[in-house]
């Protein structure tokens, strides 16, 4: 009879795949301990308000005590003034009414809106003015949109 190695059913190298199911081991129980204390420590500055990417995805309510904003589109008389805004600018929105005599006193509709989105504007856009969407208070948009339906509205930059 020949003398020969005896086989290994497993494959060649045990100590090599018992370091290795060690180190695994040792990586789960760190991960795991990473874990648990990311979970009890919560998120570092609970006190600052989210941004609103991050509270539209998780908590689609506003927070308590503050009015619900809404986002409102509104037709601005002037197309020019219009291309000068930009998403998350700050803006009064002032109403003129057109009256025959000219003894209507323009009126502040909307203090401190904040504009969202500049739509792309066409050729015709600048004789019946221009569309721009704000995020105010749900009050706040029933006024604007009662305003834009009797009078001409103008932005003032803040």
């Amino acid at each position: 009879m020949p003398h020969f190695a005896p086989v290994q059913v497993r494959g060649g190298h045990p100590r090599l795949r018992r370091l290795l199911r060690h180190r695994r081991r040792a990586l789960a129980l760190g991960l795991a301990v990473t874990a648990a204390a990311l979970a009890t420590t919560g998120p570092p500055d609970t006190d600052r308000p989210p941004d609103r990417t991050a509270s539209a995805a998780a908590s689609p309510e506003p927070p308590r005590g503050a009015p619900e904003q809404v986002t409102a589109p509104v037709r601005i008389a002037d197309a020019e003034a219009v291309r000068l805004l930009r998403p998350g600018d700050r803006v009064d929105v002032i109403a003129a009414a057109a009256s025959p005599a000219g003894d209507a006193k323009p009126r502040v509709v909307a203090a401190g809106a904040r504009v969202t989105e500049v739509p792309e504007q066409g050729e015709a856009a600048s004789e019946a003015g221009a569309l721009v969407v704000l995020s105010v208070p749900r009050d706040t948009a029933a006024r604007l949109a009662a305003a834009g339906a009797s009078a001409r509205l103008a932005v003032t930059l803040r």
